[in-house]
C-alpha cells in the first residue's frame, strides 16, 4: 500500500522502520534500543483517507489527543502502565506522537476516531477535487 501523504518524520524512525522490515528475524530494534514509537499507515479506502496507529495498553479517553490544523493531522499519546504483585514491579511509560499532511481535498471537518483492539483509526473523507475549466484573459493595449 503506498502511502498518499508526506509524512513528518524523523530519519531516525525511518532508520528503524527499514531495519525492521529487511531483518525481521532479529528482535525488534525498538525493543533493544528501548524506544517508544508509533507504527502508522495510512491508504486511501473509497473516498476516505485512513489513518490506522498501533497504540496497544492506550486508554483512549485519557491518554491520546488527536488534533487538526492547517491540514496537518497531529496524533500524540501517552502509555502509563504498571504492574505490581508481592515480590516485583514492572512499568512501562512514554510519549508519542506523530504528524501527517492530509491529501488535498480533505474535508477536515467531518473527522472520525475510533479505538478498538489497540489500534487507533483516523476516517478523513475525500471530496471530490474541483478541475475548473481554463478562463481566458484578453490582453488590453495601451
Amino acid at each position: 500500500m503506498n502511502s498518499l501523504v508526506k509524512r513528518d518524520r524523523s530519519t531516525f524512525a525511518d532508520l528503524v522502520d527499514w531495519l525492521e522490515s529487511e531483518f525481521p528475524t532479529i528482535p525488534s530494534v525498538r525493543q533493544f534500543a528501548g524506544l517508544q514509537m508509533m507504527r502508522v499507515e495510512d491508504f486511501q479506502d473509497g473516498n476516505e483517507y485512513v489513518v490506522r496507529a498501533e497504540l496497544p495498553g492506550i486508554d483512549p479517553d485519557k491518554d491520546i489527543d488527536i488534533q487538526l490544523l492547517d491540514g496537518v493531522l497531529t496524533i500524540k499519546a501517552e502509555r502509563r502502565e504498571e504492574n505490581k504483585d508481592a515480590n516485583r514491579s514492572e512499568f512501562r511509560y512514554g510519549s508519542f506522537s506523530r504528524s501527517l499532511t492530509l491529501p488535498s481535498g480533505a474535508d477536515e471537518n467531518n473527522v472520525r476516531a475510533t479505538y478498538k483492539d489497540g489500534i487507533l483509526e483516523i476516517r478523513v473523507p475525500l471530496k471530490e477535487e474541483q478541475h475548473p475549466e481554463p478562463r481566458r484573459i484578453n490582453v488590453a493595449k495601451d
